[in-house]
């Protein structure tokens, strides 16, 4: 559960505001900005869950409620708690975030409406001044000074419009020109150092972290700018050729993907992801008419890139999404493919090298070429463990016994490692081929690196990723009991129809609910104001949430508003009453069992009124479970 409202720090936002922003909310518009989803029918969606690991999907979204559930992990809530846990925003930060989305002016209990506060929170803040530096860099791309950053992208194939897109700036040539700049809009010296915009010079005063450079801002999966990187273009430069924001809150180097706001979409679309090396390669494979493709920003491409690219391909055992890596063919670019081929092993999908033949990167190539090089590049590709196989079998002398058999020595794990394990064969026979050998010794050198792979898989991992913080999981260990099955099927209809559930549902008391946590929620709609009273959706099911006494029952909530109902149809008042009899009549037949077995250690004789007192009750129970199982039997 979570605060709502938030603290006093920032001032509480009015629960009126809160559940309007619930209510305009599209949680699927949310959370396919960082996981791609798929119907899972019922009107639900599945994808990858994105906060812990997983190869079949299990995280749900019910967007005619406005909440997702994992049931791997059991994260869930409304589109607020999303943005808690996917960006680690406070519970303001997130409603303030999805108030700007949906143009909701919010109000404040302490103030009134204000469009900035110093006190919004650090990561809006940061936000904010990336915005705010983006824009005006921009601006400075046009000036006089900024002419060389125009010749450079005028050279690599760029036009004005090219820049526009890409929101290329200029970083002038004055030491504080953005520093001054961010303080007329408010930002203080801390906010400036933290975001990684300016840093303290010797003489103690504050200077602009980039100076004389042609610039590209680096957003997030949400389209935010979250960092910059800077081209050197003068030869008295004394800095690196390329210069990025230093790690800041925002910006983590690891999981940067440049170019993925504009490319997600279409990753997610075409199952597939160009990784290039440059922010010029990115502009020109998109130009080139090649929309997928991203880069590292300043680091190799390593397994937090791979876990952002697997949600948006949905890359998982059924679903197989396809990575093409394009490196120069030098030295380092063969490095580079081979430590892909390493991380490769992360990913279920299939992946590739698209290597130039004349060893031109895409944006050389798109020059050189034309665009049509540039997607024949990518459509040239060849599996990556065929070129990992070459590479290596190239640093032997295969004429010699001592080559052939250390090439196979080094290969054989290569071949060990495909997922695929029906392939492996077939590169056995390939790499004998290769090699000139019989099949039987390279059988056995991979047999033998396939047993210390996994020797080394079940031997304690060291730096492996943490395991995600346990989150209670709803505790229904007798789901198959038919009593449970239908006490859940009636707090569902609770949840995600109330409407229709109405008085039906609240004339049933918690007593009626077998498993304990069940009970739980029950009461919690009770809490919360009764089905009756609610109209559904997000805020809702919030409320229903808020209520609840203990975590395991929150969890829950959370499950069942996605958990799709038993029925083909809508429901409707029909199947609610039949739903709601059959609970009933299971509570009653368990009282009549209850009674029947008290009645018969009664003596008759002994103590005649308690046991006509108790007879009595159980005839009428009886008489009433024979008209709740006639309602119950209506049609199923």
């Amino acid at each position: 559960m979570y605060a709502g409202g938030g603290g006093t720090m920032a001032g509480r936002i009015r629960d009126e505001d809160i559940a309007l922003v619930r209510e305009r909310t599209s949680i699927a518009d949310i959370i396919s900005e960082t996981v791609t989803l798929k119907s899972a029918g019922g009107g639900n969606l599945k994808g990858l869950c994105p906060f812990h690991d997983e190869k079949t999907p299990s995280f749900t979204v019910a967007p005619a409620r406005n909440v997702y559930f994992c049931h791997g992990c059991g994260a869930g809530g409304d589109a607020i708690k999303f943005l808690m846990d996917a960006e680690h925003l406070s519970f303001i930060e997130s409603v303030e975030r999805l108030a700007d989305r949906a143009n909701i002016q919010l109000r404040y209990l302490e103030a009134g409406p204000v469009p900035v506060r110093p006190q919004q929170g650090q990561k809006q803040r940061l936000v904010a001044a990336h915005a705010v530096a983006a824009e005006f860099y921009a601006g400075q791309l046009g000036t006089a000074g900024a002419r060389p950053a125009r010749e450079f992208l005028a050279r690599r194939g760029f036009d004005r419009a090219a820049a526009q897109t890409y929101g290329c700036g200029f970083a002038p040539d004055t030491w504080d020109a953005l520093t001054r700049h961010l303080r007329q809009k408010g930002f203080t010296a801390q906010e400036m150092i933290t975001a990684g915009l300016a840093r303290e010079a010797r003489s103690g005063s504050l200077i602009d972290r980039f100076r004389r450079r042609l610039l590209w801002p680096i957003k997030d999966l949400t389209g935010d700018v979250i960092g910059f990187g800077a081209r050197k273009l003068f030869d008295d430069d004394d800095g690196p050729k390329y210069l990025n924001t230093p790690e800041t809150p925002l910006y983590k180097k690891s999981h940067v993907l440049y170019g993925i706001s504009q490319a997600k979409r279409e990753i997610a679309r075409q199952g597939r992801a160009v990784i290039v090396e440059g922010y010029t390669d990115v502009m020109a494979c998109h130009l080139a008419g090649v929309p997928t493709a991203v880069a590292t920003c300043g680091t190799a491409f390593g397994a937090d890139h791979i876990g952002v690219l697997r949600r948006l391909l949905m890359d998982t055992d059924a679903v197989a999404g396809e990575i093409i890596f394009t490196f120069d063919g030098d030295a380092a670019g063969q490095k580079a493919a081979l430590r892909a081929f390493e991380e490769d092993q992360r990913f279920v999908g299939r992946t590739f090298i698209a290597v130039s033949p004349d060893n031109m990167d895409p944006c050389d190539l798109r020059l050189a070429k034309g665009d049509l090089a540039v997607r024949d590049l990518v459509a040239r590709r060849e599996p990556l463990v065929d070129f990992a196989l070459r590479q290596v079998l190239n640093r032997y002398d295969l004429d010699t016994v001592d080559g052939r058999v250390e090439a196979m020595r080094r290969a054989a794990p290569l071949v060990a490692k495909l997922k695929d394990r029906e392939k492996r064969p077939e590169y056995v026979r390939k790499l004998a081929g290769d090699l000139g050998m019989e099949i039987e010794p390279v059988q056995r050198a991979v047999r033998n690196a396939e047993n210390e792979l996994r020797n080394a898989a079940t031997a304690p991992a060291r730096g492996d990723r943490p395991s995600p913080p346990t989150r209670p999981a709803p505790a229904a260990p007798t789901v198959d009991n038919p009593q449970v099955m239908v006490e859940r099927e009636a707090l569902k209809l609770a949840l995600q129809v109330p409407v229709l559930a109405g008085p039906m549902f609240d004339a049933l008391a918690p007593e009626v609910y077998q498993h304990p946590v069940h009970r739980v929620v029950r009461s919690a709609v009770e809490a919360a104001g009764g089905a009756a009273s609610a109209t559904g959706g997000a805020v809702w099911i919030e409320a229903v949430r808020d209520a609840c006494a203990d975590l395991a029952a929150v969890a829950l909530v959370s499950e069942l508003a996605v958990e799709p109902l038993r029925i083909d149809n809508e429901p409707d008042p029909r199947y609610v009453s039949i739903t709601l009899s059959r609970l009933e009549w299971g509570a009653v037949t368990a009282r009549i069992r209850d009674l029947k077995s008290k009645v018969q250690r009664i003596n008759p004789a002994a103590n005649k009124d308690e046991y006509f007192a108790l007879f009595g009750e159980l005839l009428s129970l009886e008489q009433h479970a024979r008209a709740l199982r006639e309602q119950a039997m209506g049609g199923l």
